[in-house]
């Protein structure tokens, strides 16, 4: 007989588990980001303008990873909405806690404009830490650091003129979190199979 604190863990990873099979350790925002992120590479690279305009047209193309996402959702078959799991929830309330920090953007977009973009891929990759434990993925937490990490470092020693190395490290960093969530979701998959016909 199962002590009731023991199935209590047990329903709690199960109920992850589902999230992480049915969500497919959200692969479709990840890439989309990446996505996203190339084109904000794009635009500190070769459109002219300040600074300033440019941190102002990375808010407005910022505006496509929502879309983007749904269209990858299809692409993927992932599922936003998993009734009867509390844990669900989670995961966009996860998401859209970025936006709380929208007020050090603003900041930094009307007094140090230069360094707004490296600000914006420190949020983007702080966000993405508690994920490693949503989805049970060390990878979100490994990426995370690398690009809030990354960004810092490329800031304080490679200067200004070399800034849109930011996001075309966020860009590809996001690209490889996608690819290996893809590929830990399958041997999941694959697991998950074979138990259930052992």
């Amino acid at each position: 007989m199962k002590k009731p604190g023991i199935e209590r863990v047990s329903d709690f990873e199960n109920m992850r588990l589902e999230i992480k099979q049915k969500a497919k350790n959200g692969i479709d925002f990840i890439f989309a980001a990446s996505i996203t992120w190339f084109g904000i590479f794009f635009i500190w690279r070769f459109l002219p303008g300040s600074s300033y305009d440019k941190s102002v047209l990375t808010f407005m193309f910022g505006a496509i990873l929502l879309p983007l996402a749904l269209g990858f959702s299809k692409v993927f078959k992932t599922n936003w909405r998993i009734k009867n799991n509390p844990l669900q929830p989670l995961g966009l309330w996860l998401n859209f806690a970025q936006l709380i920090y929208f007020p050090i953007l603003i900041f930094i977009l009307i007094k140090y404009p230069d360094y707004f973009i490296m600000i914006y891929a420190i949020i983007t990759g702080a966000h993405l830490f508690p994920y490693a434990w949503y989805y049970d993925e060390i990878a979100y937490a490994i990426i995370a650091v690398l690009i809030s990490a990354g960004a810092l470092l490329i800031a304080l020693f490679v200067g200004v003129s070399k800034i849109f190395i930011i996001p075309i490290l966020t860009s590809t960093s996001l690209l490889i979190l996608g690819i290996w969530l893809t590929l830990r979701y399958r041997v999941v998959i694959k697991k998950n199979v074979a138990h259930h016909s052992a």
